[in-house]
Formats: C-alpha cells, structure tokens, sequence
C-alpha cells in the first residue's frame, strides 16, 4: 500500500507539472509574440519617419542606410519595396515573407499590415518618399519570435527538483497513513483468528480519523470478548440448568423401571415437575431468540392490571408454600388501572418476577399495582438480602446471574432478560430498587402509560333476532 500511495502521489505531481508546463508554454508563447509584433510595429513606424523626413537617396544610398537601420535593430530583414497602384509588389520582399501575406489594399490605404509567418513576425507600413509618385514604397521589416522552448532546460532542472521533494513528501505521507491501517489490519486479523485481547496502538501524532478507527476496533475486540464470557457462563448456567433436572427424571425413571422405590406416585411427580422444568427453560430461549429474529408477535389491547396480578398470584401460590414463602398483594386502589399491552406476555412478565424473587425471599413475597406518579406501576418486592449495587447495572443482562439466591433455588438468567425486552417491545420500562422501601430486599417495578378503560361493545340487532325493531311512522 505504501509504494502504491507513493507512487500515485507522484503520478499526479507529474501530472501537474506536464499540465501547468504546457499550459505555461502556450500562454508564454502568445505573450511573446504579441511583444515583439507590437515592438516591430513601433520599431518600423520610427525608420518610417526618418525615410519620409530625409533626403531622397540613392539606390546605393538606400541600401546602405537599410542595412545600419538593420543591424542596429537586430532585424532579419529589411526591404523598402514598391507597390504598384493595382497591388504588385514590383521587387523581392524580405526572405520569409510571402505577397500573399501582405494586404495591398490596406497598405495602398495608407494603413499598416503585421502578421507572423512561422517562426518570423513582419510588418509592412506605407513610407511616402519625396519626388516618387508613380508607386507606393512599402517599408517590410522582418524579426526572428523568440521561443520560450530555448529556456527547456531550466524547466526539466526545476521539475527534476520538484519531483524529487514531491517523491519524499509522497513517501512520508504514504507512511503517516499506511502505519496505522497496517496495524488496523493486523489486529482485526488477529481478532478474526481469535485473539481477542490484540489492540490497535495509537499515538498522539495520529490523525483523528485514524484514532477513531483504532478505537472502535478496540471497542469492538472488548465487546467480543465480553460476549465470549457471557456465552461461556451462559453455557455453564444451561448446562447446569440441564443436568440437575434430567439428573432427577433419570435417577427416579430407573427406580420406577428397577422396582426399587415404593413412592411410585412421588417418583413420577418429581419427574413430571422436573420436565416442566426443562420445558420452561427451552421456552425462556425460543421466546429470546425469537426476539433477536423481531418475529415476536404481540396482541395489544386495553388490560385491567389487577385482572392479570391476580391468577398469576393463584398460579405461583402452590410453589410459594412448598417453599415456605408467604406470597401477598397489595392492589390498594385498582380502580382504572388500565394499559395497552399483551396480555398473555403481560402475565408472563410478572411471573418472570415474581420466580426471580422467589430465589431471593427470606419469607415473603409482595406483588403490586398503583398509580406511580402519572403512571401504571406493576411492582414484584420480596424480602431477601438485595442486590448490591455493583450488580444492579447487570440484572438485566440475559446470561447474568447473581449469588446472592439461596443454594436450592437456581436460575437460567433469562427470566429478567426476557421481562426487559417485552417490556421494550410494549413500550413500557422496567426498573430495579434494592434495598427496597423497608430497607431490606428488592423491588422490581413495571411502568406502563395509563389507559381508558374499554367501551363496552353493544350487540347489533339482526333480523330474525327476535329483538324489536326501532318505530317507524306510518300515514
């Protein structure tokens, strides 16, 4: 990459200078010319005057004066010719110059003509002479352009250097440029080969482009590897989520298959709770991967909060005291507690809460609604020893969980994730206070916006109903 950036750098230097070099040359060109053709007008209007003025000479006289006017104006030519009254050139002009070029009938006017021919600019100018009336003498002046190509040279001397400072800018630029995406590339392909502790270097001389590409690079390998750990102590909880249950429904299935228990009914409930359980688990992980996938449907309408607490109260009660756990309501005033949500997943939701609060119980376990400021709270509060507040940031999180539940009552981690993502999903939050109001425990609480309630839907009458059809007039 560094030799490419290089030598593309000098590709357009070089460009440029071939650009501006030709352009220069054209430019420089038509100023010259246009110098010189305006100095040889000048110039011929001067030696014009001075024939005019002069005495009439000679032809040897003439000649003789030309050629000092000559070499004293470094002149290629000069030539006093005759024009005829029709146009004719009626002796040689300067070498270099052509009668076509010349326009007659301008100069026949009194006017005077200049033009360039190659390499060789002229003018022709009118130069009345005393006693010569039967043509018109014509003073042609030829002068050599100079070419600015003379000065080539000087220009390759000056590009050479150009190019030599540009060819060291290039490849310190290339360098600046090419160190930190060659250490870019490395790490990332030391993060796709699963080193996830390999980081980006940056120094403070970096450009801020390329510091901000080192540093999501680096924040990238440090989610990756949290992530790595979270699937790790995932793996570990369902494995052991797994074991202890099918642990259980194998031990007593080979009793109840050897003969060797006599509680036949007792081996077959625990098999049964223990399956229920394996079946919770599963369920918690289609229901979050269904989530990821947004193929997760919800049923919204108009819920009656206390309708919901209620038989998930009743459902959890049994558990609760086989447990030893005294499970309670406290509704208050549940008058208009209405809100848009799922109502299965609402349930599910509070259930979700009120198990993780059951791992944490010392006794009790509270489940509540109310009106919390201008909103619909549904809250789970149990007694158990809280959360600490190092963790409190993480219970949300699908593969956490915290040591603080009791050593028989084990958790996936899910139930608390799942709760925050339907939640997000419904438009609701949810929110974590530990240690709760008593100063002991925690409460999780559920925030909805608050809801009419539902418009009774009256039956339409139909025909053949039996039902009587509103009065009509009649004449």
């Amino acid at each position: 990459m560094r030799s490419r950036l290089t030598i593309a750098i000098l590709c357009v230097v070089a460009a440029t200078l071939i650009l501006t070099s030709a352009g220069s040359y054209v430019l420089v060109r038509r100023a010259a010319s246009s110098t010189a053709q305006q100095e040889l007008v000048a110039q011929a209007q001067a030696v014009s005057r001075t024939l005019s003025a002069g005495a009439p000479l000679t032809g040897v006289g003439l000649r003789r004066e030309l050629k000092v006017i000559k070499n004293a104006g470094d002149f290629s030519g000069i030539r006093l010719v005759r024009l005829a009254a029709d146009g004719t050139v009626m002796n040689p002009l300067p070498p270099g110059v052509d009668v076509r070029q010349l326009n007659t009938t301008s100069l026949l006017a009194g006017n005077q003509v200049t033009g360039r021919s190659g390499d060789l600019i002229y003018t022709a100018i009118p130069t009345p002479v005393r006693n010569i009336t039967r043509y018109t003498p014509v003073l042609v002046i030829t002068r050599a352009a100079q070419n600015p190509a003379n000065g080539i040279r000087y220009f390759l001397l000056v590009a050479a250097a150009v190019l030599v400072v540009a060819a060291i800018v290039a490849w310190a630029l290339a360098r600046r440029f090419s160190r930190p995406l060659e250490a870019a590339v490395g790490a990332t392909r030391q993060i796709a080969d699963g080193d996830l502790d390999a980081t980006v270097p940056t120094a403070k001389r970096d450009d801020p482009e390329f510091r901000q590409l080192a540093d999501a690079i680096n924040a990238m390998a440090s989610g990756l590897s949290r992530a790595r750990d979270q699937e790790r102590q995932f793996l570990l909880s369902v494995s052991h989520e797994l074991r202890t249950p099918l642990t259980s429904i194998r031990g007593y299935a080979d009793a109840v298959a050897d003969g060797t228990t006599n509680d036949v009914l007792g081996a077959v409930t625990v098999i049964g709770t223990e399956a229920r359980r394996l079946d919770r688990l599963v369920q918690d992980l289609l229901d979050l991967a269904k989530l990821d996938a947004d193929r997760f449907s919800l049923r919204l309408e108009v819920v009656d909060c206390s309708a919901v607490i209620g038989p998930v109260v009743e459902g959890f009660r049994p558990r609760a005291l086989a447990t030893g756990l005294e499970l309670d309501t406290a509704l208050g005033d549940s008058d208009g507690l209405f809100v848009v949500a799922d109502r299965d997943r609402l349930g599910q939701m509070m259930g979700n809460l009120v198990e993780n609060a059951a791992r944490f119980a010392a006794s009790r376990i509270t489940v509540g609604a109310g009106w919390l400021e201008s909103s619909v709270a549904l809250w789970v509060e149990d007694d158990g020893p809280g959360i600490p507040p190092d963790e409190i940031p993480r219970v949300f999180e699908r593969h956490f969980s915290s040591d603080q539940s009791s050593s028989n009552r084990h958790g996936t981690g899910l139930g608390l994730a799942i709760v925050a993502e339907l939640a997000s999903a419904m438009r609701a939050t949810v929110q974590v206070q530990s240690p709760a109001s008593g100063g002991r425990g925690t409460r999780f609480v559920l925030l909805f916006a608050p809801s009419e309630a539902p418009r009774p839907v009256r039956p339409q009458p139909t025909s053949g109903s039996g039902l009587a059809s509103a009065p009509t007039s009649t004449e």
